[in-house]
């Protein structure tokens, strides 16, 4: 299952800052709520199984390190045609040309090698930009290279924001920069990553999410998976919540893309109880919602070896451990 490519884009809105200035956000009222999604749904046996695949087919299959190489964005792109080995699919009764991510998720300089890698499975290649991480070098060069991405075949685009845009409150100047990089990415859908961990208040980030999704972003996304705090509970139902209002004023349905420090199948389970209970089905599918992963899918291998096999092989063994 691979994002539909003509699910309809978010047009944006002109910037309404009196909506952004009334938000107000109830911490303690926020965590109480993220605690118990662990223990208000159960998932066993064969629905599990079931999530844990559903898991996978959001997944965008990430390699952003220093060291990355051709080879290694070409091996990662064949995990991400089959993610789960065939006879545990055949095991559940499933065809395995049916389960593949819903996305790869490189640096530039692997957007060609990638959509080579990926040519004929209908799997998109999603390139971070504009200076990932940090997000600060001159405008002119991250939307540079927005477009350098998107002329070499990458059909999303992840973007980081200026921080300070919303440490200080400067919303014209955030949603600003966000049309820009929409503008910048024509056809290819924009994903724009918040940061959330260095923004400070939960606040700040539904603020932020609201200006991103009325410059027109496609997805909201938590993190770089580089700061010191990447997705918790709490940051993202605000972000989801966010989104929902969003929808509510504008009819328009915008993804969200968790990201960073999620490892465990239990984990997934528990952002796609989130997605379920505070948004609906939808949101469980890769067209509106997206995992940033690298280690996620040799645990949720492990997982779904154990629901057909009934043993655990050893996590190592896992190509993507």
């Amino acid at each position: 299952m691979v994002q539909d490519p003509t699910a309809p884009r978010n047009p944006g809105m002109p910037l309404e800052l009196d909506w952004v200035e009334q938000v107000r956000v109830n911490r303690s009222a926020v965590e109480r709520r993220a605690a118990t999604l662990g223990t208000r749904r159960s998932v066993k046996k064969e629905w599990q199984a079931g999530w844990l695949l559903r898991a996978v087919t959001c997944m965008d299959l990430t390699t952003l390190a220093g060291d990355d190489t051709a080879g290694r964005v070409r091996r990662l792109c064949a995990k991400a045609r089959r993610p789960v080995r065939p006879e545990l699919l055949e095991g559940m009764g499933v065809e395995p040309s049916a389960v593949a991510v819903g996305a790869v998720c490189v640096y530039h300089a692997f957007v060609e090698t990638a959509v080579a890698a990926l040519e004929g499975s209908g799997i998109p290649v999603a390139a971070v930009s504009t200076a990932f991480p940090h997000g600060l070098a001159p405008m002119e060069s991250r939307l540079a290279e927005i477009r350098a991405s998107v002329a070499a075949g990458a059909r999303e685009i992840d973007v980081v924001v200026t921080r300070a845009h919303v440490l200080t409150g400067n919303w014209t100047a955030l949603y600003d920069e966000v049309r820009a990089f929409r503008d910048a990415c024509g056809d290819a859908h924009l994903k724009t990553i918040l940061a959330t961990g260095e923004l400070g208040t939960l606040r700040a980030v539904y603020r932020a999410s609201l200006v991103a999704m009325m410059a027109g972003t496609d997805f909201i996304k938590t993190s770089t998976g580089k700061e010191g705090v990447n997705a918790t509970l709490p940051v993202g139902l605000t972000m989801v919540r966010a989104l929902r209002e969003y929808g509510e004023r504008s009819g328009v349905s915008v993804g969200f893309k968790p990201a960073g420090g999620i490892r465990t199948a239990k984990d997934a389970l528990l952002w796609l109880t989130l997605m379920k209970e505070e948004v609906g089905d939808p949101w469980l599918r890769p067209a509106l919602f997206r995992f940033g992963a690298s280690s996620l899918l040799a645990d949720i291998e492990r997982q779904l070896e154990h629901h057909v096999t009934g043993r655990y092989s050893a996590f190592h063994r896992h190509p993507l451990a």
